[in-house]
């Protein structure tokens, strides 16, 4: 049920446009209504040029702007004096129309014009909403779409069958508002609802109050035993039966191999999702049927391509489930080609990603994929109004699609791709996914940074879980969401590493970069080190490297896409440093463990690499405040010699700082060093270190 969000308070000495985006985000606060990335609104306003001419202007929302968090300078602004005169035509391209609308630019610097532009113009009313209503949808898509939204709005309503956005449907809407005046709102079949107001609360209700006659009218259907889905009476046992972690940890240990089969063409990040609205429609008996019929609205196309694959499981066997996810993106993408080049007509379109957007699991749940997370969750997203607008027309009737042609003729439009366009370019490690271990600070913070900068989805693994949070948090509110999750790790707990890893690929998928950055640093001569430094240091250093490097090789071998892992270790690996003996000998078996891992790791892709820091003593989280001192007493100098020697290397800027090991890091992650395994990276500033041994 849309709530009025509408205050009077909120929009006193609001502009045209401002007000217009005010009442966007309202009509978007609520996904039932519009869909993310989806609908358009307008307001038809008298603005001042720059020669102060008064200019009628319409104001609609940009391609490829959220309804959700618009403001004024997502709207494009058109001389509505230009636009109206095309009513007058008979034809026009879409080339042409975009062409013609680019030249009633009213301001420069705008986002393009929506697609659906003259729909807003050529409706003879002063403030309109288009949206597409789960309600509305749920109407517009039944098999007798036209008399089933007859019952519940009849005079009141205009229908214009199906038709893809662009001249024709915008003419044919605007002539069919000036032939019924009396009307209050427009159906689009398959697609949504159009409502207007003179001015823009009125509109706003108007929409809102359109929605609510649709859900009463459904909500009455469900009463009656027409409309009532019948339920999969075993299905719905098993979902029953099985506990929310137990899907989670069937989830994580899946995902690696959907992750591995969904990115044969391109880099993706995969999410899971077992709600509870998804569940209980895995349970319908005419779940798998109703899933194949077709997108619940064009707009979806783009983002969760015509159907999703449907895969079955006997909620037992997960290795058995694991076959299936294999077999069953490969029979989709065989699939998905055929449906492209049977529709393709021009050879300069080239074929989409064929990998399914939506994979469905009944007893299990959903996963998404997407070149990012964010792309994933928009198609997690609009799989759920999807499910909704399913579940709500077939109270009513049966559930009705676009066929194959016009479902290709949205997917592959021009206009519709160029929303696309709008994206930022991809980073170097786009769609990847690192987890990094001591990511809380110094040189794992640094590292964790630079990676996501690059554009991967990074996992903070370290024991401190409140620093590892801070990272994450900081991460995801510059690069945005789901950038960087937090997770606890004790690298030297079995359970603890194994966790981390589940988590991993419970979030994004899988993995593709493993930094094993944990650290610890002590320093004394041998006959003042205990046997709990000696144990210390190699149950951090060697032991878990060892349990992080063979957590890591499990995934990647799953995933069969190869993959990188970096061991941060030192340059005392090769050099041992004076009165270091646990810690040198604890480095250079970190060091030799990562040469043997890149000969075991070469026949499948998996690169092992390891970077040889020096003396990095910024934001460290390793060396105490007593570390200098420490150092100078064991090499029988004073404090002060040891920090002169630091100045002079600062005055030379040859200092190494955590952000120069993360550089050599992201070399050895990215495909620069595709070609390259087993391989020593020292970064020591260039200079003989003679103090730091």
């Amino acid at each position: 049920m849309p709530k009025n969000l509408w205050n009077d308070d909120d929009v006193r000495g609001l502009s045209p446009l401002d007000l217009l985006a005010y009442r966007s985000r309202l009509l978007a606060a609520d996904r039932s209504v519009v869909n993310i990335f989806g609908g358009n609104t307008s307001v038809k306003a008298v603005e001042t040029d720059h020669l102060g001419r008064a200019i009628n202007v319409l104001w609609v929302k940009g391609s490829g702007a959220d309804m959700a968090n618009c403001t004024g300078k997502d709207f494009a602004g058109l001389k509505l004096d230009e636009v109206l005169p095309l009513m007058q035509r008979d034809e026009m391209s879409d080339e042409e129309m975009v062409a013609y609308l680019t030249r009633c630019q009213f301001e420069p610097n705008r986002p393009r014009q929506s697609i659906e532009t003259l729909l807003h113009a050529f409706t003879p009313h002063t403030h309109v909403d288009h949206t597409h209503p789960d309600a509305i949808i749920a109407l517009a898509c039944a098999e007798r779409g036209e008399a089933a939204a007859r019952e519940v709005f009849g005079d009141d309503m205009v229908w214009a069958p199906y038709l893809r956005p662009g001249f024709e449907l915008s003419k044919r809407i605007g002539t069919l508002l000036r032939t019924h005046p009396e009307a209050t709102c427009v159906i689009m079949g398959k697609h949504g609802l159009i409502t207007w107001g003179e001015d823009a609360k009125s509109s706003y209700l108007s929409t809102i109050a359109h929605i609510q006659r649709a859900e009463d009218a459904l909500r009455e259907a469900e009463k009656r035993v027409f409309g009532l889905s019948r339920v999969n009476e075993a299905l719905e046992k098993l979902t029953l039966s099985i506990a929310k972690h137990t899907r989670e940890a069937v989830a994580a240990a899946v995902m690696p191999v959907l992750r591995g089969a969904v990115t044969a063409h391109r880099k993706a990040i995969v999410t899971f999702d077992d709600s509870e609205d998804v569940l209980r429609f895995l349970t319908r008996h005419d779940a798998e049927a109703l899933s194949q019929v077709g997108a619940a609205c064009p707009d979806h196309l783009v983002h969760t391509k015509r159907v999703p694959l449907f895969v079955t499981w006997d909620g037992h066997d997960v290795d058995a489930l694991k076959q299936s996810l294999r077999d069953g993106v490969a029979q989709y993408a065989t699939r998905y080609a055929e449906y492209f080049n049977r529709f393709n007509t021009d050879p300069n379109v080239k074929m989409a990603d064929p990998a399914p957007r939506v994979i469905l699991v009944p007893g299990l749940g959903m996963f998404n994929t997407g070149r990012d997370a964010m792309q994933a969750d928009v198609s997690r997203q609009l799989y759920h109004r999807a499910i909704a607008v399913m579940e709500l027309c077939t109270r009513v009737d049966q559930f009705t699609s676009l066929d194959e042609k016009d479902s290709f003729d949205i997917e592959y439009w021009p206009l519709e791709l160029y929303k696309l366009t709008l994206r930022p370019p991809d980073r170097e490690l786009a769609g990847r996914v690192a987890l990094v271990t001591g990511a809380a600070s110094g040189i794992g913070r640094a590292i964790a940074r630079r990676l996501a900068q690059e554009g991967a989805h990074v996992v903070i693994a370290d024991i401190n879980l409140a620093g590892a949070q801070e990272v994450a948090t900081e991460l995801v509110k510059t690069h945005g969401l789901k950038r960087a999750v937090a997770v606890a790790c004790n690298v030297t707990s079995e359970a603890e590493v194994s966790a981390a890893f589940a988590l991993t690929c419970r979030e994004y998928g899988g993995v593709d970069i493993v930094v094993n950055n944990a650290g610890i640093a002590t320093s004394a001569p041998i006959e003042d080190t205990t046997l709990a430094d000696w144990n210390r240091n190699m149950d951090i250093l060697a032991t878990g490297y060892f349990l992080v490097a063979r957590e890591a090789f499990r995934v990647l071998k799953q995933q069969g896409r190869g993959g990188s892992i970096v061991f941060i270790c030192s340059k005392n690996s090769v050099y041992a440093g004076r009165n270091a003996s646990a810690y040198s000998a604890a480095k250079a078996a970190e060091l030799h463990l990562a040469r043997c891992l890149a000969e075991e790791g070469g026949a499948s892709g998996i690169r092992v690499n390891s970077v040889l820091p020096d003396a990095v003593l910024q934001g460290s989280g390793i060396w105490s405040s007593r570390w200098r001192e420490e150092r100078a007493r064991n090499y029988g100098i004073r404090p002060e010699e040891l920090e002169a020697y630091y100045a002079a290397r600062t005055t030379l800027k040859v200092n190494v700082f955590p952000e120069d090991v993360a550089e050599a890091v992201l070399f050895f992650a990215s495909d620069r060093a595709l070609k390259t395994t087993g391989a020593m990276l020292t970064v020591d500033g260039g200079v003989a270190a003679a103090y730091s041994r």
